[in-house]
This record gives structure tokens, sequence and C-alpha cells, in this order.
């Protein structure tokens, strides 16, 4: 059953008995897709992008709207072979390659901090700093477009349970509801969460051939 923002925010008028501003439905849809998004990780909520490397600078800027990494490679120019780098922390980055002008492959990654002049940015430092400019290739999660903009998306589609009762739960919380209300909305949020868990975390990460089907004791 697919939930367009209109009917999400006509379902927690009707389930909570109580109208809201727009600004508050904004805030109850907004902090229930932050907490979604922050607690299964849907493949569908990952992007890949591309970024050009540059020779002797071991410095990458990472996309605006990234939120975790899944994934980095480097894609040689000449032989189009991919490195996949393994991530480590910035003390290890400057320990293991002191000597920014000693360049190669690269083969670890840290996050570093903000990009030069755009705060809200990240970037990642490389090591050994690159000797050519290679395609780095990053896939990563992000924050898609929110319903409250986009009218509808993949959540309210595909799984509009965990956005409703995520969302009823702000509500009741904003309205100083009683706690056993509080508890109920909580407990109907976990239980459609636990299901979206299943499918992100789960059944799209295998497959019958690998994993074998699921199956219950008989007894």
């Amino acid at each position: 059953m697919a939930m367009t923002y209109t009917e999400l925010c006509a379902n927690i008028a009707d389930i909570t008995q109580n109208e809201y501003t727009a600004a508050e439905y904004k805030m109850f849809t907004q902090q229930t897709e932050q907490r979604i998004f922050n607690s299964v990780q849907l493949p569908s909520l990952r992007k890949t992008a591309a970024i050009a490397s540059v020779i002797g600078n071991q410095f990458i800027n990472a996309p605006t709207d990234f939120l975790s990494a899944f994934s980095v490679a480097v894609v040689d120019p000449a032989t189009l072979e991919y490195t996949y780098l393994l991530n480590k922390d910035v003390n290890f980055i400057r320990e293991a390659y002191p000597t920014v002008a000693a360049t190669g492959t690269p083969k670890h990654y840290a996050i570093y901090g903000n990009q030069t002049g755009t705060e809200l940015a990240l970037r990642f430092i490389l090591g050994p700093t690159p000797d050519k400019v290679y395609s780095t290739e990053l896939a990563y999660f992000y924050y898609p477009e929110s319903i409250v903009t986009a009218g509808t998306t993949w959540l309210g589609e595909n799984f509009d349970s965990a956005l409703l009762n995520g969302a009823l739960v702000e509500a009741i919380r904003f309205m100083k509801g009683e706690q056993d209300m509080v508890k109920l909305y909580q407990d109907m949020y976990v239980q459609s969460l636990t299901l979206l868990k299943n499918l992100g975390d789960g059944k799209l990460r295998q497959d019958a051939y690998r994993s074998g089907q699921p199956r219950n004791a008989v007894i």
C-alpha cells in the first residue's frame, strides 16, 4: 500500500484526532525519516559517484549529500583495473604515508573533515598520494529527498507503515500524550521497523542459492 505525503498528514490527524500546522507535519515526518535512514541500510538509498583524483593531491571531495561510505575504489586510467581501498583513520594515513610527495596507487582512505570553504561537506584523504588521475568510484549512503517535498518516495511507496508509525510517535510526544499511548505508538513503530530491517538488512542481502531458504523447525 502506497502513501503520499498528503495521505500521511491526513492519517496522522485522523489517528491522533488532532490538527497540526504544516511546519509540525514536516517536523514529524523528517525526524522519522532520519531515524529510519540511520537504522536500516536500504540498497535503494545507495548512490555511486565518480570523482577524479588529482596527481599529487591526497584529498578528494565527497558529494554534498554524502552520509556514509559503502565502498571506495580507484580505477587505473590505463588498465581500468579496480583497487578497493581499506578504510582507516587519519592518524594511520599520516603515519603510514608521512611524505605527501611520495605517490602511488592509493590503498587506504579516511574521512578527513570539512572541505575547504564548504563547512557542510566532507572530504577524503588517500594514502599514498595519487600518482595518476584516477577515477575514484564512491558507493555511499545518502539522505534521499524527503517525502515532504517529493510528495512520494520509496519509503512511502514500499513501507508506509514504518513512516506512519514513526510519525505518530513524534506527534504523540509533541502532544505530551499519556504514557500508555506513547508506548503503544512506539511499540507499533518498532514492529514496523523490525520488518523493514528484515527486508533491508536481510532479504535484500541474500538469495536462496547462497543462503538457502528460511525454514522453521518442525516439532
